[in-house]
């Protein structure tokens, strides 16, 4: 007799059903299905460096791979090696002295480390103060693990980062939240607005985090790609910041390394113990080979860090100056790889998912619809310096015909609307 096999009957998973519709897999979708019939599509879309990693690093990497001993189980923490590479690193660049045994692990990559963090120090139900707009795991990273989320604004309303603002708005959450908080993410440069602050507002957030108990969590992924003003700070320049505040960095962008996951935290003992054991239990870490070619970019020259800042400059101008022609007035970044630009008229009233998708389907040019970083990045879309400057000129040609033809696609957008209904 044959036995009939049920599923199980229960609703959707616990942690799966917290989440929020990922908003960029209607445009990423899209895309798929215009390249697979042929459509060449100029992508702006995802923050994936291009640029080939500096030939020294790939060559450590071959070196080491050849070696058949470190094709065994890694260091959860990083090989001492590579944490004495970082802190090295830290001296250098901030004049920051770090203990490699106690302050330093290393992660598989920088989203990796903030996602297990989270997991470590969160309980069902604590608050976590996280800017909006922001990179999807800031928030998200604590509501799976069970933490309750309270967005604090990232911008003004001018669209620019006011620390004095930014500050009253930790205080208000602060007080009108039950519980009261445990930790607050912050992230300069910021991804995906481009905004940078200075060692006076680390110093009035680490007094502030001090005052209410706060664990502070700084993600410095684009510590080395800035072009205007002084090279971004780390938030542990601020006196007594250790205490309270763990900052995570990453060699995706500041080498071309996005492939390789590699990243780091540093910072406060408690909470590099506490993602440390989380880590033992879940990782061996990165495959050896990749952590002895990482500590080689930390302790190699700098050179190559310049010119992969010098290229993301470039694009930088030729986007705002090429785009700027075709009447799409967009702010120059002062730092990062992205530039966040105002959805413009007369497409800004259907908001950014819409202005992406007819961006994709009349321009063959792919953006991240501003939304789907947070409700407060509506309004808005954020545009990767992922294509050489060809290309980007070839994206503002595009564009200029949308907007010179905005009426009859708006026309056009509105019949398939109705026609959808």
């Amino acid at each position: 007799m044959a036995v009939t096999m049920a599923e199980p009957t229960h609703e959707q998973f616990y942690r799966i059903k917290r989440l929020p519709p990922y908003v960029f897999a209607e445009v990423n979708r899209m895309k798929a299905e215009m390249r697979a019939r042929g459509r060449d599509i100029i992508d702006f879309g995802m923050g994936n460096p291009d640029m080939d990693t500096p030939a020294h690093i790939v060559e450590k990497l071959i070196e080491t791979v050849r070696k058949p001993r470190t094709h065994r189980y890694s260091a959860s923490r990083g090989i001492p090696g590579l944490r004495r590479a970082q802190a090295g690193y830290y001296a250098r660049r901030f004049g920051v002295e770090l203990d490699p045994e106690t302050e330093v692990i290393a992660t598989l990559g920088s989203k990796e480390g903030l996602a297990n963090l989270a997991m470590a120090i969160t309980a069902p139900g604590d608050v976590v103060l996280v800017p909006n707009p922001s990179y999807p795991i800031h928030p998200y990273g604590f509501m799976i693990a069970g933490g309750t989320l309270r967005h604090v604004p990232m911008l003004n309303e001018s669209g620019h980062f006011d620390p004095e603002a930014y500050m009253r708005g930790l205080d208000r959450a602060v007080r009108h939240s039950v519980p009261a908080p445990v930790a607050v993410v912050v992230n300069f440069p910021s991804n995906p607005t481009a905004q940078v602050c200075d060692l006076d507002f680390y110093a009035e957030l680490v007094a502030f985090a001090r005052r209410h108990g706060l664990w502070v969590l700084s993600d410095l992924a684009y510590a080395e790609i800035y072009f205007d003003g002084p090279p971004p700070p780390s938030i542990l320049q601020v006196p007594g910041a250790r205490e309270v505040a763990v900052e995570f960095t990453s060699l995706s962008k500041t080498y071309s390394m996005p492939g390789w996951r590699m990243g780091f935290a540093v910072g406060n003992r408690r909470l590099i113990e506490a993602l440390a054991r989380i880590k033992s239990y879940l990782d061996y870490g990165a495959f050896t080979p990749i952590q002895v070619a990482a500590a080689a970019a930390l302790n190699g020259p700098d050179d190559c860090i310049a010119a992969i800042r010098a290229t993301y400059r470039a694009r930088r101008d030729v986007l705002i100056e090429a785009m700027g022609r075709a009447g799409w007035a967009i702010p120059a970044p002062p730092a990062t790889m992205f530039a966040w630009a105002p959805v413009p008229a007369p497409f800004d009233r259907l908001g950014s998912m819409a202005f992406a998708k007819i961006l994709l389907t009349e321009a063959g040019v792919a953006v991240s619809p501003g939304v789907g970083f947070g409700e407060y990045g509506e309004g808005h879309v954020r545009l990767g310096l992922v294509e050489n400057e060809h290309r980007i000129r070839q994206a503002a040609r595009n564009v200029r015909r949308v907007l010179q033809n905005a009426e009859a696609i708006l026309a056009r957008h509105r019949d398939a609307m109705g026609d959808a209904a």
